[in-house]
């Protein structure tokens, strides 16, 4: 039996009854643009991202002070706008890191009271690569700091035992509470410190997890805070998701000034880190590492051991790439085999595979190679991934090369003799078009005696540079 409870209200006393409702308790908040909605939506409003709301608990509502301003904040004096002329430039001091690969792509070293976010997936060596770094640091005379969340002292002595005494010299703070570690900065007060790695740490004050977009937010902005204040340079190392993008808010990457990308194939020696964003420095350098048994060293010449192992052979082709403002000579290869699949599969490894697919449609339909019922795979050889247009020549070369199973430069190629090089972006219409810097593309095949380079204007259309690069006669023209 259901009970009914009935509330008399007495006639003509002017009053209404409110129904008091309680506040949601709780909010769903993007993890890309931080937007919050009372409700779960598939898609963001705000930015239009798929299932990126996560619920969270909201929080306390603050009160309205005098005047309807909200917890009574005075009015502000106005701020006096100064001409850009009249503000003086100081000389920028940075703190040089020792692995010159870094710092080039920092654009000098770290700049004291910056913030860097170095992302990468696991086990690729972010902690090996900020470890390397601390140690020179502290070898150098400077206070350094190492908070590690996800790894105890013992753990950290274990890996910093191969990578030379300074690294051992390092101070190190296992803690995953934020009040701590904003503690420890203030007292220690280090030239550079490292967040290993901010998805770890935890406010008490929030109710979410820790690495969830609430935290990882206000985590971010107390360190930078500190930061700023004491002219600290901190490095938050940070998650990577399944799609290789860096986890957490995107107001993540607009807090900090610095925003480094470390990738390569764990199966692989060779690392490459990359400035997405730099407030202080290029966005265009990269650096190339190698992983050894004592740590990560610099590879300040990779285009010699890339040419060095080039085959030759029919699917290959060394490509005259640019890494920001450096040549790099990177092997593509490319094979081609009957399939049994319907489609075909279309594998590659260092490129975009939509990069891939137009080359393909490009080849078939202005070059006469088809691949419609082949699969067809394509390798940059040592992990190397490349982002820019003018490997689109290299990948339709090599996939050109495989498919009629000649070599490049024509005929079976003598024992020794050097592979073809190339360079430039492929149209739709199958022109070639030309790229940044070839140059310097070309000057840096020149250095390890690659002569024969096939790359625009020189040849104007992709079928004219298949025609030079497999040696094949011009078709002749009806009278």
């Amino acid at each position: 039996m259901t009970s009914l409870l009935v509330l008399a209200v007495p006639s003509g006393t002017g009053r209404t009854l409110q129904a008091v409702m309680p506040r949601a308790a709780t909010l769903h908040v993007c993890s890309d643009c931080a937007h919050a909605s009372p409700r779960w939506h598939g898609q963001c409003p705000g930015c239009g991202a798929w299932n990126t709301l996560v619920e969270e608990r909201a929080p306390a509502a603050v009160g309205r002070g005098a005047g309807g301003r909200s917890g009574g904040r005075a009015a502000a004096p106005a701020g006096r706008p100064v001409p850009l002329r009249e503000v003086r430039a100081e000389a920028m001091v940075r703190l040089p890191t020792g692995l010159g690969e870094l710092d080039r792509v920092l654009g000098g070293g770290l700049v004291p009271g910056s913030l860097v976010l170095l992302g990468g997936s696991p086990g690729i060596g972010k902690s090996t690569l900020t470890a390397m770094a601390l140690g020179h640091l502290e070898a150098a005379g400077r206070r350094t700091l190492y908070v590690s969340g996800e790894e105890s002292p013992a753990q950290i002595r274990l890996r910093a035992a191969r990578l030379g005494e300074g690294a051992l010299d390092v101070p190190v703070l296992a803690e995953t509470d934020l009040a701590t570690v904003l503690a420890t900065l203030e007292s220690e007060r280090p030239d550079v410190c490292v967040i290993d790695s901010v998805q770890t740490l935890n406010d008490p004050q929030l109710t979410g997890a820790p690495g969830s977009v609430g935290q990882v937010r206000e985590v971010a902005g107390a360190i930078a805070r500190i930061a700023k204040a004491q002219d600290t340079a901190v490095v938050l190392v940070g998650h990577v998701t399944k799609e290789g993008a860096l986890a957490g808010p995107r107001v993540l990457e607009h807090l900090v000034d610095c925003v480094l990308q470390f990738e390569g194939e764990r199966e692989r020696t060779y690392r490459t880190v990359r400035a997405l964003k730099n407030r202080f420095g290029s966005t265009s350098e990269a650096g190339v590492f190698e992983m050894r048994q004592d740590g990560l060293v610099e590879v300040l010449d990779a285009s010699a051991r890339f040419v060095s192992e080039a085959t030759g052979k029919p699917g290959s082709v060394v490509l005259a790439a640019m890494e920001g403002t450096r040549p790099l000579l990177v092997e593509v290869q490319a094979l081609v085999s009957p399939s049994e699949l319907v489609p075909p599969r279309r594998v590659c490894n260092g490129i975009d595979r939509a990069r891939l697919a137009l080359v393909l449609a490009v080849l078939a339909r202005h070059a006469g190679v088809g691949t419609g019922t082949a699969d067809v795979f394509v390798n940059v050889v040592g992990g190397v991934r490349v982002e820019e247009p003018g490997a689109d020549l290299a990948v339709a070369l090599a996939v050109a090369s495989a498919a009629k199973g000649v070599a490049l430069g024509g005929g079976a190629q003598p024992a020794g003799a050097l592979p073809l090089a190339c360079f430039g972006e492929v149209g739709l219409t199958g022109e070639l078009r030309t790229v940044a810097h070839p140059e310097r593309r070309a000057e840096e095949a020149a250095k390890f005696g690659l002569r024969r380079i096939v790359a625009p204007p020189a040849h104007g259309t992709l079928r004219e540079a298949l025609r030079a690069a497999l040696a094949e006669p011009a078709p002749a023209h009806a009278a």
